[in-house]
C-alpha cells in the first residue's frame, strides 16, 4: 500500500486527533507500531506539526469513522490520479548527517570482502559518489590510514537484504560475462542462512598430506572355513624338522 505525503506528519496529526489504534495509524502512514507509540509518548517526532490527511484529500472522514469503531479495520488511502505513473527518484542514497562520516568505513569493507561489486552498485548502498570510492581503491584517499573496514549493514547505511541483491547480482552478471566464479562466490548466491548451513568445502589433499598416509594394512588371512583352517601353509620350521626325522 502507498505511504500518503508527509507520512510522519499524518501520523501525528492521527495521533493528536483520533482514537485509531498504534497499529492502524503505522499500517497507513508505512510506519512500525513502536514508532507511533514513540510519538505519542513524544519521543518521536517532537515538533513536527500535524498534517490534517482529510483536508489534504488523502483519507475520507468516513474512514476514520469505520477505524474507530473497529479496531482491526485497516484505513484505505484515497485515489489520487496525479500520482499514478509517478517514478521513484533516481540517484545515490540519501545519508543522514550523523552517518555520513561511517561511509569510507563502510565503502572499504564492501571493497575488500565484496571486490565482485561495481562502483555503480556500492554508490547505491551507502550513498556516496564514484570518486570517493575510487579514491578508497587505489589507497589516495587522504585518511586511508585511519579508516577501518566496517560492515555497512552494521553501521545502518543499508540492508543485509540491499546487500544480498546487489551481491547476488554482481555475480550473476560476472557469471554471464563468462567469468570463473571462486567457491565464495558461489556461496553467496544463497542466502546466509543457508551459506551458514553448509558443509566446509573438501580440499585438495597436498603433497606432504599424500606422503604421510599410512599404507593400507593388509588383512589377515580368513580361516574361518575348516578346509582352509586345516590345510595351513607350511613353514621353513616344519621343513627342517621333516629332515631330521631319523623314520626317513
Amino acid at each position: 500500500m502507498n505511504k500518503p505525503l508527509m507520512a510522519k506528519a499524518t501520523a501525528v496529526w492521527l495521533v493528536d486527533n483520533t482514537t485509531l489504534s498504534f497499529k492502524q495509524v503505522a499500517d497507513f502512514c508505512g510506519m512500525h507500531e513502536l514508532e507511533i507509540q514513540g510519538i505519542a509518548d513524544g519521543d518521536v517526532a517532537p515538533g513536527v506539526k500535524g498534517f490534517d490527511p482529510v483536508a489534504n484529500n488523502q483519507l475520507d472522514a468516513a474512514e476514520i469513522e469505520k477505524g474507530q469503531k473497529d479496531p482491526l479495520y485497516k484505513l484505505k488511502l484515497k485515489f489520487n490520479a496525479s500520482a499514478v505513473g509517478e517514478e521513484k527518484r533516481r540517484g545515490p542514497r540519501y545519508t543522514p548527517l550523523s552517518k555520513r562520516q561511517d561511509r569510507p568505513a563502510a565503502i572499504l569493507w564492501l571493497v575488500k570482502f565484496h571486490p565482485e561489486l561495481s562502483d555503480g552498485a556500492i554508490g547505491k548502498l551507502v550513498g556516496t559518489t564514484k570518486p570517493t570510492i575510487q579514491s578508497i581503491r587505489e589507497r589516495s584517499h587522504w585518511n586511508i590510514n585511519n579508516i577501518t573496514p566496517v560492515d555497512p549493514v552494521a553501521l545502518g547505511l543499508c540492508k543485509q537484504s540491499e546487500l544480498d541483491i546487489a551481491v547476488q547480482a554482481a555475480v550473476h552478471r560476472k557469471a554471464a560475462e563468462g567469468g570463473v566464479m571462486t567457491d565464495d562466490e558461489r556461496r553467496k548466491l544463497v542466502s546466509t542462512e543457508q551459506s551458514l548451513g553448509m558443509a566446509a568445502d573438501p580440499k585438495v589433499p597436498t603433497g606432504l598430506d599424500a606422503f604421510s598416509r599410512a599404507e593400507p594394512e593388509e588383512k589377515p588371512a580368513d580361516f574361518s572355513d575348516a578346509e582352509s583352517f586345516f590345510n595351513l601353509p607350511q613353514t621353513d620350521d616344519d621343513d627342517d624338522e621333516d629332515d631330521d626325522d631319523p623314520r626317513r
